[in-house]
């Protein structure tokens, strides 16, 4: 199985691009487009989204995350990552550090195949999409050579909003289980207080919860919560100390 994470959009040709150049090394794989609406030109955003998403794949699974803002320049290199068996392939720019840094056996390799054609701008078609089709058909050996320096990663929280999905709900890089459930939270100038789930909420007042991947989001009961808090992605979010809660 592949699985591609983009911020290309979900108009275009340009996932279907990556696809078909899959195909032409592993006819008979399948491609699972888990996004293509990543935070755009934010691989710090895009790494915590990608990595609250990991557990929901096996083993061997090989992830295409393509948020490369430094695609053709020499300040990044492309690379590919094992994290606790599966295989992260795109660009060396802090897209896959969270991943790393948050998993228990990780190696990184740099890639040493080079297509015939490679474009300045379209890395994703010309090399990762390839480098995965010749992964999953076994080649890791013909393409790769393992890194010798060291990789330090940061798998910090991000309190920030890094993704508002198509009912306005707001996730942010932050992950529930390291709150407690009374904390009270700020963003957009609102105080956010925990609920279990939308239907414990009142209409029209934000809340937050633990979204289904872990991470902490902020909602509104069948509403928006990104126009009513007028926020967008990269919303700082602050934890509000129990003894300066405000009304």
């Amino acid at each position: 199985m592949i699985v591609f994470f983009t911020d290309f959009g979900v108009n275009g040709p340009y996932c279907g691009q990556m696809a078909a150049a899959v195909y032409r090394y592993a006819s008979d794989v399948r491609i699972i487009n888990l996004f293509a609406d990543a935070p755009k030109f934010n691989p710090r955003a895009s790494a915590h989204l990608l990595a609250s998403y990991v557990s929901d794949f096996p083993a061997e699974v090989i992830f295409v995350g393509v948020v490369d803002p430094g695609v053709g320049t020499a300040a990044r290199k492309p690379c590919v990552l094992r994290v606790d068996g599966r295989w992260f392939v795109g660009p060396d720019n802090g897209l896959f550090d969270v991943v790393a840094a948050r998993g228990a056996d990780a190696s990184w390799f740099d890639i040493i195949w080079q297509p015939d054609l490679l474009s300045a701008s379209f890395h994703g078609r010309d090399l990762f999409a390839p480098v995965a089709g010749m992964l999953f058909s076994g080649k890791q050996s013909e393409i790769l050579t393992p890194r010798k320096e060291l990789c330090l990663c940061n798998g910090v929280d991000l309190l920030e909003v890094i993704y508002i999905d198509d009912f306005g709900n707001c996730i942010t890089g932050m992950r529930a289980a390291t709150l407690g459930k009374g904390i009270t939270l700020s963003c957009g100038g609102r105080d956010i207080h925990y609920m279990r789930t939308f239907g414990d909420a009142e209409m029209s007042l934000p809340f937050w919860y633990e979204n289904s991947n872990g991470l902490v989001e902020i909602s509104v009961n069948q509403g928006c919560a990104a126009s009513l808090l007028d926020i967008q992605v990269g919303e700082q979010i602050s934890i509000i100390p129990p003894l300066a809660k405000r009304n």
